[in-house]
């Protein structure tokens, strides 16, 4: 079968492409290839009843499917040059910041309405970070919620279905060009398109790997993050998280002068498992309905590890830590913070007694036996930090789930239109390994669509 534009995969950057496509051209003939399943099929197993942990389902439901892995995610759409992604570096700050607005528009038409855009703008906050040695980034934030993100891509998929063929756990195996653009290849079937964009996001960094050694397109090494996901009392963060929802925190320690950063925080949410290639890691959901809330607040603490020479495989190096971790818990593990600084494992009877209550059931375990000590000591030194800003984050009873993983794409070559050196074929979103947000991938997605109807 032939198409103008065929868009493999359904995660933000395929999405916001194939509005972007119709909206410019509804003559355009598009398809949508996405390994994962349409999104009233995408249903995690787990139920904290009959099944309580992974069982690594063959396409996760949570990575992977219409949405991408921002369908369950906390539905935060970050407006900002300063994290996120390098897109900005491509096409320029304004045009990024135009697009990710634009976005935000079309979020708040199908659904978001109503919802809050939180600011660091005139914060006394950032002031009281500096005096502790702490930095907060700048930004702009809509928090659709965990909630109100489904009904928006609900909306989405309502509004493209019958303009735009969608062909769900269809997964591409390869990628081929011809003399008029290119061919598609799923198990029994080829489809041709003259135009082909690429969004497969993070899950899809082997696979993108592959296309781009199968194509011959350059790729450089891209970073990994490796820490925990911190849960803890609402109330002990509530000043930072009542006025900015989601602060993007960095803090450079003392002993090795690593950064590490708090990340996608997510205020009186829940810890939840994720599944990538068959490696169980650790994530956070939260809720924009009041009724779905919990008592604690959750979010990352990342440290960035970048390879060159000789050892480059940043994502291998990621994926063994992790694999360590679900080899010593079967799975994600969780340890008090008291037990973690006194050198014991933590365990079941210490958990009970706990005060904060786990909202993810993961195995009582012991982090210092899964993370390098660097990385280990940096999460440590940032946790006293942030308590000087948060009284309490530091507590006994502060829990830690290791490991969180966020991979990164190899870095593919792209010019100024995201079109690699083949014409016509486009890499967008964190499978490009250019951007690593929902509003970035989002905004690339358009921005190529006007790319290809322009031409």
């Amino acid at each position: 079968m032939n198409y103008d534009v065929i868009i493999v995969g359904a995660g933000p950057g395929g999405i916001f492409a194939s509005y972007e496509l119709v909206k410019q051209n509804s003559n355009l003939k598009i398809a949508v290839f996405e390994a994962g399943h349409a999104l009233d099929k995408r249903k995690c197993p787990i139920d904290g009843d009959k099944v309580k942990s992974c069982i690594k389902c063959k396409s996760c439901s949570i990575m992977s499917g219409f949405g991408g892995a921002g369908a369950f995610s906390d539905g935060k759409y970050n407006l900002t040059n300063d994290f996120g992604g390098t897109l900005y570096e491509y096409i320029g700050k304004k045009e990024a910041m135009d697009l990710m607005q634009y976005v935000d528009e079309i979020n708040i038409t199908h659904g978001g309405e109503g919802t809050k855009m939180y600011s660091t703008a005139g914060t006394s906050l950032k002031k009281v970070c500096m005096q502790n040695k702490l930095k907060l980034l700048d930004a702009s934030v809509r928090h659709l919620g965990t909630d109100i993100n489904y009904i928006v891509l609900e909306n989405l998929y309502a509004e493209l279905k019958d303009k735009v063929e969608f062909h769900f756990d269809t997964p591409i195996e390869h990628i081929e060009k011809t003399d008029t653009g290119y061919i598609v290849k799923t198990g029994d079937s080829s489809f041709a398109c003259e135009k082909c964009i690429v969004s497969v996001g993070r899950s899809g960094s082997k696979w993108m790997e592959s296309v781009c050694k199968e194509l011959d397109i350059p790729t450089k090494s891209n970073r990994v993050d490796i820490g925990v996901r911190v849960e803890l009392p609402a109330v002990i963060f509530s000043d930072l998280t009542d006025e900015l929802y989601e602060s993007k925190i960095v803090y450079r320690t003392e002993k090795f002068e690593d950064n590490v950063r708090t990340f996608c925080m997510n205020p009186y949410g829940s810890v939840v498992n994720e599944n990538t290639n068959g490696i169980v890691t650790v994530n956070g959901h939260s809720f924009e309905n009041p009724e779905m809330r919990t008592d604690n607040t959750n979010f990352a603490l990342l440290v960035a590890k970048h390879f060159s020479e000789p050892f480059k495989d940043s994502n291998g190096y990621g994926e063994s830590i992790a694999r360590l971790s679900n080899m010593l818990g079967g799975g994600v593990i969780v340890q008090r913070f008291g037990d973690l600084v006194r050198g014991r494992r933590s365990n079941q009877k210490r958990l009970s007694e706990n005060m904060v209550v786990p909202t993810l059931a993961a195995t009582p375990g012991d982090l210092s036996l899964v993370l390098p000590k660097r990385i280990l000591d940096g999460i440590v030194e940032m946790i006293y930090a942030l308590d000087k800003i948060a009284p309490g984050t530091a507590n006994d009873d502060t829990l830690l789930y290791g490991v969180e993983v966020k991979f990164y794409n190899m870095e593919v070559e792209l010019d100024e239109n995201l079109e690699s050196k083949h014409k016509g074929l486009y890499i967008i979103g964190d499978g490009s390994g250019v951007t690593h947000s929902l509003s970035h991938a989002s905004a690339s997605g358009v921005y190529v669509a006007r790319k290809i109807t322009e031409a």
